[in-house]
């Protein structure tokens, strides 16, 4: 009998052994994978589901940010009209990200899946800033988990979404700080290089604190690392860049904080600020769950830190580090709290400045929790417990989003009758049909003007100097500038002076509108459907005898 082929032995012997490294390496690296999954698997529910519920998202400012996005992408399209009505001064207000972002994704699917798909990329930022934060502190990213928490706060309902995205990428500069310092190299440097720019033409006000949080960082974790040169590449090129932009920004832009004092009266309107998107209880409820469930987590966390002896036969660099990276996020979160307390609620054109700050102080604030045990086993209650609270919230808001869907079906009919780029001034005289407690109808219209072009009677460009898209100066295709708090009044409309540039009037009301349009026999009912009564002009020349 024939001895068997050595060569092929060989090979075999070779085969079995690469499969059983395989093995292992899987059995080591399985669990893991499983919990990054799940994870994963909870950020895309949390962040991304709800916003397969609703055509028209309830968040209050979203249609103005499609109706942006879509200006950037029609810009030359003359079946939108944006060319005539618009100019463009990026440079000048660098709020760019969310609308370029969204004119992106314009291209492959239409405007109303491209906003979405935008605000899914901000809100995705809150976990994934704060990932690459416990990242650079040398604790498990898998933490991320915790960005979940805000993600449904009131500011995202309000939608200040590129605020929300600007925050997560200020962890996610902390924590590229932080690796730079650990080990210096070249892509580290242009990682945070990139941070601070994405920072920067995302929300501006945001791009201050991040450089001084690179500076205190470097001070702070100077015992550990003994290196700052690291940062200084990073940093002269974000101040070239805000040094440029303060050669032309617009003056709207700047504005004093007025008087400084300390408003301890602001800590009773916390929970206000944080999480009340919704009328009733089930979303307070919720959030307090969340709050105690984290509160439960430091405590355990911590406990299992000393309890496992992790703290042990470290030296002295080891003891600076975790030091510096504990008393860093509370520092941060220090600070924030005290821009609540004591910034105004306005400054200059910018609206809403000082409730913004306790989100960012609470958010910031969660990177102070100790590292996760080793041990998956260990690991799975506890990301799982977090990952539970955040998806109720997330649920919450899938149902609100559900039933926001069905009560919404009147506009996206009445919609469907609006003509092509209409000349639209719509008023808003009804806010009911919702359950959010801040109106998602007040700017709904904008959608029209996004999905087909136009013109609007009230728009974001006509905040001037805080606007990177603003009106071209007065002319035939320009509508009739309107009073502060329009869009709020609308018992304020006088035909006369604010309706004779418009073609097409949309509105909301509990009952026919016919009387605010009575005086100009041009005008005639075109629609209704639920909330909406919808009314056109007859185009010139057309004798109102003769109109269908």
């Amino acid at each position: 009998m024939a001895s068997a082929d050595p060569r092929k032995a060989s090979l075999v012997a070779l085969f079995r052994l690469r499969v059983t490294r395989a093995l292992h390496r899987l059995a080591r690296r399985w669990p893991s994978a499983i919990l990054l999954a799940g994870i994963l698997g909870t950020a895309f529910y949390v962040i991304a589901y709800p916003f397969t519920l609703a055509t028209h998202p309830p968040i209050t400012d979203l249609p103005f940010h499609a109706a942006g996005s879509s200006i950037l992408r029609h810009y030359l399209d003359p079946a939108f009209h944006f060319r005539e009505q618009y100019e463009l001064h990026f440079l000048e207000v660098p709020y760019a990200t969310m609308y370029f972002l969204g004119a992106f994704f314009a291209v492959f699917v239409p405007i109303v899946w491209a906003t979405k798909l935008t605000a899914i990329v901000m809100l995705s930022l809150l976990p994934g800033g704060l990932a690459v934060m416990f990242l650079g502190m040398k604790k498990s990213p898998l933490w991320g988990v915790l960005g979940l928490g805000p993600v449904w706060c009131s500011l995202t309902h309000w939608g200040f979404l590129n605020f929300m995205g600007a925050i997560g990428l200020f962890t996610m500069a902390s924590g590229a700080t932080l690796l730079l310092l650990d080990r210096p190299t070249r892509g580290r440097q242009a990682f945070l290089i990139v941070t601070l720019v994405a920072i920067f033409y995302t929300h501006v006000y945001r791009f201050p604190f991040a450089v001084a949080a690179i500076l205190g960082t470097a001070v702070l974790m100077y015992p550990a690392t003994r290196r700052w040169k690291p940062v200084l590449l990073p940093l002269t090129a974000a101040m070239a860049l805000y040094g440029f932009w303060s050669l032309i920004k617009r003056a709207g832009l700047s504005g004093g904080v007025g008087p400084i004092s300390v408003h301890k009266e602001r800590m009773a309107e916390i929970p206000e600020h944080l999480f009340t998107g919704y009328v009733g209880p089930e979303e307070s409820a919720a959030a307090t769950q969340m709050l105690w469930v984290t509160a439960g987590l430091f405590l355990l966390t911590t406990l299992l830190f000393f309890l496992q002896g992790r703290h042990r036969r470290r030296s002295s660099r080891e003891l600076f580090w975790g030091a510096g990276v504990t008393a860093l996020p509370l520092i941060m979160g220090a600070v924030f709290l005290l821009a609540y307390l004591v910034l105004p609620m306005s400054i200059g054109l910018w609206w809403f400045v000082y409730p913004r700050e306790i989100t960012t102080a609470g958010y910031v604030a969660l990177a102070a929790m100790p590292d996760l045990p080793r041990k998956w086993w260990l690991r799975l209650p506890l990301l799982a417990s977090f990952a539970y609270v955040s998806g109720r919230l997330g649920f919450i808001t899938a149902a609100h989003w559900h039933d926001f869907e069905q009560s919404n079906e009147d506009f996206r009919a009445i919609a469907a009758q609006v003509p092509k780029a209409p000349k639209l001034l719509y008023l808003i005289f009804d806010h009911g049909g919702s359950a959010r407690r801040t109106s998602p109808y007040i700017h709904m219209p904008a959608w029209i003007q996004a999905e087909t072009g136009g013109w609007l009677s009230f728009h974001a460009a006509g905040w001037g100097d805080l606007h990177p898209i603003r009106y071209r100066p007065p002319g035939p295709s320009i509508p009739p500038p309107v009073p502060e708090r329009w869009e709020w009044t609308p018992e304020r409309f006088d035909l006369q002076r604010n309706g004779s540039f418009f073609d097409t009037f949309l509105v909301r009301h509990y009952r026919p509108a016919d009387y605010l349009f009575a005086e100009d026999p041009s005008i005639h009912p075109a629609g209704h459907v639920g909330h909406w009564w919808l009314y056109r002009r007859d185009p010139p020349g057309l004798n109102a005898s003769t109109a269908p």
